[in-house]
């Protein structure tokens, strides 16, 4: 048997009819390991976007799944169904013929921006401990809460009649938990018609996009040889905002130790996996007895000269990776990374991706670390 495939992601183009376990299960056999996850589900109607980590990029996924995302899809005016897509029953129907462009235009504009949306009944949400679309399939009636997502751009791109029915193609941006087929559901009901999606195709996520996705046939050619997987420290560079340590705090960073610094996107990306960390990068670098000095010398001006006790303290297990304190943060819609507030990637001098890493006040700690110590 050969040797398992490397630490990274492959992205996948999710053919049709496929459930994203499906996907993973069958990337598990190519790859010769177990460890396989995927970054974010797709419905088996949807294609397109699915990241999968391998190894150690497993413990990526969670991060990964809150980027923001782009879809291309369908939605058909004038019928609505039971699961807001071309998979439920139609519930009723209404002649759409007369819905001009303009006027879609008009209904999706409320549905931009910031919003608040009702995912569908048939989500894998859970209420009360059950998911919604197992109460819904045993014939209860389900109330899910609106939740805020933001849709950063809502674009019509073709109209056309079809019988008495209108499909109208749309490109969405939007961040992570918004439901498209909700924005069908809505978009049908302010135009008082109904609808529902009868396509969905993801185009992005973060910054992975269909162009460099592979489908599951090309993966499992005897020709293609190695999976086409993006290294771990290429796909930090990448997707994270991210922060230069210098070789005196390698060590640390390796064992999840606490840092004491404001972490930082740095200026130039580095040269990429196979090269070193360019110039402009090396001289964000940390010193690490600068750093200590100068966040001590804020944290006194800001709390009266008291030091958070964790500064001070050694490597004790609240320090450690692995903590399961709460999801981590959602990234901002629209952004290369995480944000301002999300996790920072901290690599080596070389360009090793070291560690993930959140900010608390003056003070950085690891989320997951990815190099052995």
């Amino acid at each position: 048997m050969s040797d398992p495939a490397p630490d990274g992601l492959i992205v996948v183009d999710k053919p049709n009819g496929w459930t994203s376990h499906d996907v993973v299960a069958r990337v598990r056999g190519l790859a010769g390991t177990r460890k396989v996850g995927h970054a974010g589900t797709l419905d088996p109607m949807a294609t397109g976007v699915l990241l999968l980590g391998i190894g150690r990029a497993t413990r990526l996924l969670g991060h990964l799944a809150l980027a923001s995302k782009s879809y291309t899809a369908t939605v058909r005016l004038g019928q609505s169904t039971v699961t807001d897509d071309a998979e439920g029953e139609v519930v009723a129907t209404s002649d759409a013929s007369g819905v001009t462009t303009q006027a879609v235009d008009r209904a999706a504009e409320p549905l931009r921006g910031d919003i608040l949306q009702v995912p569908s009944s048939v989500s894998a949400i859970k209420i009360d401990g059950e998911r919604a679309y197992r109460r819904v399939r045993a014939g209860q009636d389900v109330a899910i809460p609106a939740r805020p997502v933001h849709i950063a751009a809502l674009t019509i791109a073709e109209v056309r009649a079809v019988g008495s029915c209108l499909d109208v193609d749309i490109r969405v941006d939007c961040s992570t938990g918004t439901y498209v087929r909700a924005l069908a559901r809505d978009l049908g009901a302010a135009l008082e018609v109904g609808g529902h999606l009868t396509t969905l195709r993801r185009t992005r996520v973060g910054s992975f996009t269909l162009d460099e996705a592979h489908t599951l046939e090309a993966l499992a050619e005897p020709e293609a040889g190695e999976l086409p997987v993006i290294p771990l420290d290429a796909v930090a560079q990448r997707q994270f905002a991210w922060y230069v340590v210098a070789d005196d705090a390698v060590t640390a960073v390796r064992n999840g130790r606490a840092l004491t610094a404001r972490l930082r996107q740095t200026p130039e990306a580095p040269e990429g996996p196979e090269g070193p960390v360019g110039a402009e990068a090396a001289k964000a670098a940390v010193d690490a007895e600068a750093a200590k000095a100068a966040v001590d010398a804020a944290v006194d001006a800001e709390a009266g000269g008291t030091r958070p006790n964790d500064l001070a303290e050694p490597d004790t297990d609240e320090n450690r990776v692995h903590r399961d304190d709460g999801p981590p943060t959602a990234y901002q819609p629209g952004e290369r990374g995480a944000g301002p507030e999300g996790p920072v990637a901290v690599l080596a001098p070389g360009g090793q991706f070291l560690a993930l890493y959140e900010q608390h006040g003056p003070i950085a700690k690891a989320v997951a670390v990815f190099a052995p110590a």
